[in-house]
């Protein structure tokens, strides 16, 4: 086999450059503090949180990549120009844009471009500038989390003040909303300065916002706010349902997601997502089903799923939509996910191979899904279907490890493909704005 040359959010030796996209437990996994393959590429803000997540790690083997730029990396085997942009998903995360000998490959890592947002558009330019250089973008490895025309939900300003709201109508509540060890902290700013509130934090988080430079929207003092921000694994109906004999609690849990399936017996929920995990199927009733029902097929709009909770559709994964308007600026040759699971893995390829140049295969495929009828089937069997939690970076605990193995990333350039590259005649133009790296 041959060796690969480069790797992105993949650790296994045997490659030359290592690239991390950012710092979720599903991109790092088989990175440990004593790991020292290779040089690691990574944003400046991936790079100053990295040594928390990994204490002891060298970091003489940190290269800092910076979104807007384009760098040269020299390796023994080749050179290589990284376009780097801001992936808008969590802080530190970058796509990244490779063209060399083997052609020109775009990861995009976990993002959320959405029309609306500033950052993103700033992206949107930088990479089409970048595509000006390159004959055609062979391979996109996409963020396919959300790659099914049921995820139509808002953009995230929008979801923000669903849950500001749901806040304000419940002045003589506690509040705590689910969040993972590094992501929504834009919506915890729009919180706090929406309702001039501070937010609570675990103390792991509050080092980790510091880090961040938010120095004084969070506290660690429960005295000093009714809003906590608490680790989704210590999140679950029974946790709110004992707040409750304390003091009036809410519970908000910030999601794309929908948060029961449905099993493919009839009349039969299962309770497999986190939150539910610990409610008896025998608590659901046949009017629990239909009222679920009704819910689960509308994803853009907040959801009382429980009398004390709610779930609210603010995803900082790109939604369908907003996948489509990727693949049609990059027009790539063809697309590959890198979130793979037996349970609610679709193939990119199934909705958006149409917008490939030369692929028409999909497009009868395409078209067959548009009647309404067959519309409404993809829905069903899509919210039966899907796992919980996996799209948002979720780390539960067991639920991770199952997570991780379906989860693949990594862009592997090989010398073989190199050789068939040059073969084609491939050849890619530098950029004059490239600096060092």
């Amino acid at each position: 086999m041959e060796k690969r040359l480069i790797s992105v959010d993949r650790w296994a030796e045997g490659s030359e450059a290592y690239f991390l996209t950012h710092l979720h437990s599903d991109h790092t996994h088989g990175l440990t503090p004593s790991w020292h393959h290779a040089p690691l590429f990574c944003s400046a803000v991936t790079a100053k949180l990295l040594p928390f997540k990994f204490p002891g790690f060298d970091l003489s083997l940190l290269r800092i990549l910076h979104p807007g730029t384009t760098h040269t990396v020299t390796l023994p085997s080749l050179t290589l120009h990284v376009t780097v942009m801001d992936a808008c998903h969590c802080p530190g995360s970058i796509m990244l844009l490779f063209r060399g000998d083997f052609g020109c490959i775009l990861y995009t890592g976990d993002f959320r471009w959405e029309a609306t947002c500033e950052r993103a558009t700033k992206s949107r330019h930088v990479l089409r500038d970048a595509l000006r250089h390159v004959p055609a973008v062979d391979v996109v490895h996409l963020d396919n989390t959300y790659s099914n025309p049921i995820y139509d939900f808002p953009p995230r300003h929008v979801a923000a003040q669903q849950i500001i709201d749901i806040i304000a109508s419940h002045p003589d509540h506690e509040v705590i909303i689910g969040i993972n060890t590094l992501g929504k902290e834009d919506l915890l700013v729009e919180i706090s300065r929406a309702l001039q509130i501070m937010i609570w934090v675990w103390p792991q988080r509050l080092r980790t916002m510091h880090l961040l430079g938010y120095d004084d929207i969070f506290t660690t003092n429960t005295s000093l706010t009714r809003v906590r921000a608490v680790p989704v694994y210590s999140f679950s109906i029974n946790t709110v349902e004992e707040l409750n004999y304390v003091c009036p609690t809410i519970g908000i849990m910030p999601s794309g997601l929908p948060w029961i399936k449905k099993s493919h017996q009839k009349n039969e929920l299962q309770t497999g997502s986190f939150l539910t995990s610990r409610y008896k199927r025998g608590k659901l009733s046949a009017n629990t089903e239909t009222q679920i029902d009704k819910q689960i097929v509308k994803t853009g709009s907040p959801e009382k799923i429980h009398k004390y909770i709610y779930t609210v559709p603010y995803s900082d994964h790109s939604n369908y939509e907003e996948i489509e308007d990727f693949v049609k600026l990059v027009k790539p040759t063809t697309l590959k996910g890198i979130v793979s699971s037996s349970s609610c893995y679709i193939e990119p390829m199934y909705y958006f191979g149409r917008l490939c140049p030369g692929n028409q295969q999909t497009d009868q495929v395409h078209e067959g899904c548009k009647g309404k009828e067959n519309g409404k089937r993809e829905r069903e069997e899509a919210v039966r279907s899907k796992t919980l939690f996996e799209g948002d970076n979720f780390e539960t605990g067991r639920d991770r490890g199952k997570a991780l193995k379906g989860r693949f990333s990594g862009v592997h350039v090989s010398r073989l493909s190199i050789l068939r590259k040059k073969r084609r005649g491939a050849k890619i133009q530098e950029h004059d704005d490239s600096s060092e790296s």
